[in-house]
């Protein structure tokens, strides 16, 4: 595994790293979860992508990344990194959603329990909150690194304009903003028209997410059907007719794997890590041979 540095700071990422929203949570498989984060580990990913609200239900991938992390890799903790979020919906009632500062701190606190860790190595804002002023939020994201719950401060989904007041607020707390998280894909390339010049100006490292589109950059619709188990069939995230309207790139793209001997979802890893704005792409994967093949698009 190849390694990247994040922005202009001295924290190195791996160029493919695990994200454990799906797959992880309490109605799946724990031996099939343990087995894919060791894996991984083995294989060179130390970066753990985590979020309060991943799993079913939510916060359930925090608590079986934990006992994976307590009862296989627990002398290992200095040699990963751990990130969580916080600003999706958690809870109900007012404070559990969005950029406040009792969401935030009370969030954060709450997934270090679930791990079982003293601090994450970054924490995220998850999406920017309209409804909260973003001192507030800033705010309540480097009182996380001042307090030692975190290492680092990262950034999600945010707008261009939104981005660079938050970094440039942050660093004047000497907080270290490295990293703005984002969807791209060869689908979803929305990021080249003015993100990836920011991150350039702001010196911010960028790992990105959805790689494969939802699914839709591996074989699973290439063939141009909709599986009854798949997530576009049963999921809001992907649905039916976005898989359709995609399907004649995603076809062309495949050829074009083929021809170069890799898979589509190898040939889409690829691609994007051959982007110099790039630090490291998070995968999902619901088998170690999945993995496996993803892993081998660094290669």
């Amino acid at each position: 595994m190849k390694y990247r540095r994040l922005g202009n700071s001295g924290l190195l990422v791996p160029e493919i790293s695990l994200g454990l929203w799906h797959n992880f949570g309490a109605n799946d498989c724990y031996d099939t979860a343990r087995d894919i984060v060791t894996t991984a580990f083995d294989n060179g990913i130390t970066y753990f992508d985590l979020a309060n609200n991943y799993g079913t239900p939510a916060g359930s991938a925090e608590i079986t990344f934990g006992k994976i992390l307590k009862n296989e890799l627990q002398n290992h903790r200095n040699k990963l990194l751990i990130s969580s979020k916080a600003g999706h919906f958690m809870w109900d009632g007012p404070y559990g959603d969005g950029g406040s500062r009792k969401h935030i701190i009370a969030s954060c606190d709450e997934s270090l329990k679930r791990v079982g860790v003293d601090y994450f190595d970054i924490f995220y804002h998850h999406r920017p909150d309209p409804e909260t002023p973003i001192a507030e939020t800033v705010n309540a994201l480097a009182y996380l690194v001042k307090s030692g719950r975190a290492l680092y401060i990262g950034l999600s989904k945010y707008p261009p304009q939104l981005l660079k007041q938050a970094a440039a607020m942050l660093r004047e707390q000497n907080v270290p903003v490295v990293v703005h998280q984002l969807k791209y894909s060869l689908l979803h390339r929305e990021p080249e028209e003015q993100l990836f010049e920011l991150h350039k100006q702001l010196e911010l490292g960028c790992v990105s997410f959805s790689p494969l589109a939802a699914g839709q950059l591996t074989d699973r619709y290439a063939g141009g059907d909709i599986p009854a188990d798949s997530r576009a069939a049963k999921s809001n995230f992907l649905k039916p007719e976005e898989v359709r309207q995609n399907l004649p790139q995603v076809q062309k793209l495949k050829l074009e794997a083929e021809k170069r001997g890799f898979t589509l979802s190898q040939y889409a890893l690829k691609w994007q890590l051959e982007q110099p704005n790039i630090s490291s792409v998070i995968v999902g994967a619901s088998s170690t041979k999945q993995l496996i093949q993803n892993i081998q698009s660094t290669q």
